[in-house]
């Protein structure tokens, strides 16, 4: 739920989870390192420590990749943040972003059951997160980069591409593929297609740009997707634009000029990773027929979701828990990394993230307007995902 601590929870309880979280962390910590063996005397001491260590050592040294087979990188990821974008806070600084990265490496372990380890950086500048992150790579089977801002993190990830490892920023690829996910189950509902559909998406950061990109690609660039900032629209030949505002340019070939009222006419589809009540009714009133709305600002939506059902959306998913359709990662990095660390995979492509994104969908069977993706505690969902990744990697 990001900065919005209070929840109700039911007609006459309401529960402040910042104040509870802040209370709970002052007596325990939320994740540890502990044995996965047992060390009760000095033949135990000797196999896992000195002497018997030392053969270990050097059959790796002799055979890196033994490394994988011998040691906990077959099951570990980094979880690395500079503290520049964390959740809806901004950039906070590395200390601030630490209880979010415990809060990921918590839900690796639940969901993936993956040692997964917070790293937060004093620092935010480019070169040296990439320089940290090779330096500290031997030890890891996997790099989650979690919550840099961008344009930053396009070229973080991109240049991390060669390490031998899956390395993979959740902000712009989890969301992704949870979102199209989310929405192949939508267009069921709504009995369209990808052919000709009108997309209309606020945001072109991170996952703005990510959610761009693999619905392109699951469609073959059949849907017509136009991509909006807080400058407007985002088209060829628009001036003072970054180049992954170029690219994202490109890769959409938008034309159109405007802001969200006058280009949101006429759309099947809205898709919110950007502010606060950017959307309104009278917008949606003008999409066509059977509106599919995904507000997944947090704590505060695009459009209050029984706004958007009122003014005629049909399928609504946001980023809470507190609504129906949550748009939420937590269906997707744990499996993605079960399976990229399982097969093992060096990097974590297209086809895999396709992979997931359709096993996701296909896990529910029969999406109605307030089902089109499983619950964040479907305990099976990581294994089939991981499963569907696994078989992917090529």
């Amino acid at each position: 739920m990001a900065a919005n601590q209070i929840c109700t929870v039911s007609t006459d309880t309401i529960v402040d989870y910042g104040k509870k979280s802040v209370e709970m962390r002052k007596t325990r910590d939320v994740i540890k390192v502990c044995p996965n063996v047992k060390l009760k005397n000095r033949d135990d001491l000797s196999t896992y420590y000195t002497p018997g260590i030392a053969e270990v050592s050097k059959t790796i040294a002799a055979d890196k990749v033994k490394v994988f087979d011998l040691t906990i990188k077959r099951n570990s990821v980094a979880v690395i943040s500079d503290g520049s974008a964390v959740l809806g806070l901004g950039n906070i600084g590395p200390e601030a972003a630490l209880p979010v990265m415990e809060g990921k490496a918590l839900l690796f372990s639940k969901f993936g059951g993956i040692n997964a380890f917070p790293i937060c950086l004093a620092t935010q500048k480019t070169e040296e997160i990439i320089q940290t992150v090779r330096n500290i790579a031997p030890g890891f089977g996997g790099i989650n980069l979690e919550d840099i801002s961008a344009p930053r993190c396009f070229e973080i990830e991109d240049r991390l591409q060669d390490l031998g490892i899956p390395v993979m920023h959740d902000d712009q690829h989890g969301t992704a593929v949870v979102v199209l996910a989310g929405l192949i189950n939508a267009l069921k509902v709504v009995k369209k297609n990808f052919d000709g559909l009108k997309i209309v998406i606020s945001g072109a950061g991170a996952a703005g740009t990510a959610i761009t990109k693999l619905i392109l690609n699951y469609s073959k660039n059949k849907a017509k997707i136009i991509v909006i900032d807080r400058q407007g629209t985002i088209y060829l030949g628009r001036p003072k634009m970054t180049a992954a505002k170029i690219n994202l340019a490109k890769l959409t070939g938008n034309s159109e000029k405007g802001n969200l009222a006058d280009v949101i006419k006429k759309a099947d589809v809205f898709i919110g990773v950007s502010a606060p009540k950017v959307l309104n009714t009278e917008m949606v009133h003008l999409m066509n027929k059977n509106a599919i709305v995904f507000a997944m600002a947090n704590p505060v939506p695009e459009i209050d979701p029984e706004e958007a059902k009122k003014a005629g959306a049909k399928v609504i998913a946001t980023g809470r828990s507190d609504f129906p359709n949550q748009i939420n990662n937590v269906l997707a990095f744990p499996g993605i990394f079960r399976g990229a660390l399982d097969a093992p995979a060096k990097k974590i492509t297209d086809e895999m993230l396709l992979a997931a994104a359709l096993a996701l969908a296909n896990f529910i069977k029969k999406p109605t307007a307030e089902y089109i993706i499983p619950s964040p505690f479907d305990l099976s969902i990581a294994n089939i995902v991981a499963k569907a990744v696994h078989k992917a990697v090529k």
